[in-house]
C-alpha cells in the first residue's frame, strides 16, 4: 500500500493522475498510455458498477447522504476490535444485495455484530422507498455505544430494531436461537473471528437448508483465505455468490480499504460447533503476541513495536516519528525474541516420538559432543522452540519428506528412512542449528535447520536456512515466524553478516515469510527439461 500510494503521488505530481479521488488518468496520462501502446479498452470491468455487480440507483442517493450524516454523529471505530466503518455507499449496496437475493422485503434479519450500522441502512433505505423492508430486525453487538446510537436513530423511523448487548464469545441467547430467516455479519479479520461470528449466525437461523448468511471480510493472503474458507465449509455452509472489492472501508490499513462480500447458504449439514463459550484468539491484536523490530528508513535505527513496547503499534511509531532523527518511514524487520533474561528454560526434550517398527535405529548422539543447548525461545499459547534431539528424528524426517515433495515434485526422494539416516549422520556430527517447535503438550509441530557456511571466494561466513517446515496447526504462521526468529538469533550468535535461504518458486507462503523478515531475492534457478532424455537425478540436497 505505501508503494502504491507513493507511485500514485508521483504520477499526480507529473500531471498523469487527477487530484480528485478516485484517481483517473488526466488527458496527459491518456496520451502517455496511447504513446506506450497500452490498450485499456480490453478491461472487462463493468464501467457502471466497477465489478461490484450492484449499482446504486439515483432514487437512493438520498439514503447515501442520510447515512453519511448518521456516521458523522455516531461512535468512532475501535481499531483494537478490528472495526473499520464501511462507506455509506457500501451500506446501501449491502441492502440492495439482500433485495436482489430475494430475502427482503419481509422476513426476519439478524445482524451478528453491527459496527457498520447496516441495521440503520435497512431502516433508511426503507424510509426513502416509502415502505419498511423487514418484519423483524435484531442486532447483537458488544458495544453499548453502537447499540445506543442505533436505538437513537431508529426512534426517528417507522421501524423497530431490537438491540441486544451480547459478547459473541458466548452462545447467543436462547430466545434468539432458531428464529431468523437471514443473517449478516462482518467479523474480526481473522479465521477465528470468521468462525465465531458465522457460528453465532448459524445459531440464530431457522433449521433447514437454503437460509442465507451474508458474510463480509477483508482481503487477506491466500493462506489466510484458505483458513477462512475451511471454516465456512466446516460449518456446513456453501457459497452461493462472491463479489471481490464489494465493501469499501474508511481508513482501514488492515483491509487495504476494501473487502469481499460472500452470500452463503445453509445445508442439511449446517450446525454450529461452538456451543460453549469461546476463549481463544479473536482479533488481530490477539494474534500479535510478539514484538517486532521496525527500522527507520532515514537513519536505520531500530525500535521494538508490540505488546509491552513503548509503541504498541507501528501506527503509533509513525505518528511519533523516529525518536532518533524525527523522520521515517519504517520497514518491518525480524520478530523480537520472547526469552526473558533469567527465565528458566523449558525441558530440553519433548516426549519421545514413537518410531515405526521398520525404521532403523539412528546412531546414538554422544552427549559430550553436543554444543551447549541454546536457551529456549517462547511464543504465543505456549509454543516453544528448542534444540532438536535424536528422539525427534522420525518427526523431522517426515518434515524433510514433505519439503522434498514441495521442492522437487515427482523427482522428490520421499522415503522418510533415507531422510532419517541422513539427519542422524548430520546430528551425530553436530546438532547446532537444528531446532524444533513444540506445542504446549510437547508435540513437535515445526522444524528448522540452519548451518554456518563459508564463501569459497571471499572466506566470509554466512548462515543458510537449510530446512523449515510447520505442521498445519492453529497459528501456523506464528510458529513459522518463531522458528525464523530463532534462526536469525542463531546467525547473530555466530556473528555472520548474511543469511541465505533457497525456496521453490511456487512455494508462495515460504517466499512471503522470507520477505516479511526483510530477505531480498538475489538468485533464480532455471531449469529446462529436454525431450527424450533421462529424468534429472534428485541429489536430495
Amino acid at each position: 500500500m505505501p508503494i502504491a500510494a507513493a507511485v500514485s503521488s508521483e504520477m499526480r505530481h507529473r500531471g498523469l493522475l487527477t487530484e480528485k479521488r478516485p484517481s483517473r488518468l488526466t488527458p496527459e496520462g491518456l496520451a502517455l498510455v496511447a504513446e506506450l501502446g497500452m490498450d485499456l479498452s480490453l478491461d472487462a470491468t463493468c464501467l457502471d458498477c466497477g465489478g461490484r455487480e450492484i449499482v446504486i440507483p439515483p432514487v437512493l442517493d438520498e439514503a447515501v447522504r442520510r447515512l453519511a450524516e448518521i456516521m458523522e454523529t455516531g461512535p468512532g471505530a475501535d481499531m483494537a476490535l478490528d472495526q473499520s466503518r464501511c462507506t455509506p455507499e457500501t451500506k446501501v449496496r449491502r441492502v440492495l444485495a439482500l433485495l436482489r437475493a430475494g430475502v427482503l422485503p419481509g422476513g426476519s434479519l439478524l445482524l451478528v455484530g453491527d459496527d457498520d450500522m447496516v441495521s440503520l441502512a435497512v431502516a433508511v433505505v426503507g424510509d426513502v422507498l416509502g415502505s419498511p423492508l423487514v418484519e423483524r430486525l435484531t442486532v447483537l453487538d458488544i458495544s453499548p455505544e453502537i447499540l445506543g446510537h442505533i436505538n437513537e436513530v431508529a426512534a426517528g423511523h417507522e421501524i423497530r430494531i431490537d438491540t441486544v448487548e451480547h459478547d459473541l464469545r458466548r452462545p447467543i441467547p436462547d430466545h434468539l436461537r432458531d428464529q431468523f430467516d437471514v443473517a449478516m455479519t462482518d467479523p474480526p479479520y481473522t479465521p477465528e473471528g470468521a468462525r465465531l461470528f458465522l457460528s453465532r449466525a448459524v445459531e440464530g437461523l431457522r433449521p433447514g437448508a437454503a437460509h442465507s448468511v451474508f458474510f463480509s471480510f477483508g482481503a487477506k493472503n491466500p493462506n489466510e483465505m484458505l483458513e477462512v474458507q475451511r471454516e465456512i465449509l466446516s460449518l456446513g455452509l456453501v457459497t452461493n455468490g462472491f463479489i471481490h472489492n464489494f465493501n469499501e472501508y474508511e481508513g482501514s490499513g488492515i483491509l487495504g480499504g476494501s473487502g469481499f462480500f460472500q452470500h452463503l447458504l445453509t445445508t442439511s449439514a449446517t450446525e454450529s460447533p461452538l456451543e460453549a463459550e469461546y476463549g481463544g484468539p479473536l482479533y488481530t491484536r490477539d494474534k500479535r503476541s510478539r514484538q517486532r523490530e521496525y527500522e527507520c528508513v532515514s537513519c536505520q535505527a531500530r525500535f521494538p513495536v508490540g505488546p509491552g513496547a513503548e509503541w504498541t503499534s507501528v501506527g503509533a511509531l509513525r505518528a511519533n516519528g523516529c525518536p532518533r532523527c524525527g523522520g521515517g518511514p519504517f520497514k518491518p524487520r525480524q520478530l523480537v525474541s520472547m526469552t526473558e533474561p533469567g527465565e528458566s528454560p523449558a525441558p530440553e526434550a519433548a516426549p519421545p516420538v514413537a518410531s515405526p517398527e521398520s525404521a532403523p535405529s539412528a546412531p546414538a548422539v554422544p552427549v559430550q559432543s553436543l554444543p551447549p543447548v541454546r536457551e529456549n525461545a517462547r511464543g504465543a499459547d505456549g509454543f516453544v522452540v528448542r534444540s532438536a534431539g535424536s528422539d525427534d528424528l522420525d518427526t523431522i524426517a517426515s518434515f524433510e519428506t514433505e519439503i522434498a515433495k514441495v521442492s522437487f515434485g515427482d523427482d522428490a526422494i520421499d522415503d522418510p528412512q533415507r531422510h532419517r539416516a541422513r539427519l542422524g549422520r548430520a546430528m551425530q556430527k553436530s546438532r547446532a542449528g537444528m531446532y524444533v517447535a513444540c506445542d504446549p503438550s510437547g508435540a513437535v509441530v515445526g522444524w528448522l535447520w540452519m548451518s554456518i557456511n563459508k564463501n569459497t571466494m571471499t572466506s566470509d561466513q554466512y548462515a543458510n536456512v537449510r530446512s523449515l517446515a510447520v505442521s498445519p496447526v492453529e497459528r501456523r504462521t506464528e510458529v513459522a515466524e518463531l522458528l525464523i526468529a530463532t534462526g536469525l538469533d542463531f546467525a547473530d550468535e555466530h556473528q555472520v553478516g548474511e543469511v541465505t535461504g533457497r525456496v521453490y518458486s511456487g512455494n508462495l507462503p515460504m517466499r512471503a515469510l522470507y520477505e516479511k523478515f526483510g530477505f531480498d531475492v538475489t538468485h533464480m534457478a532455471m531449469r529446462l527439461r529436454l525431450p527424450n532424455q533421462a529424468r534429472p537425478v534428485n541429489t536430495d540436497r
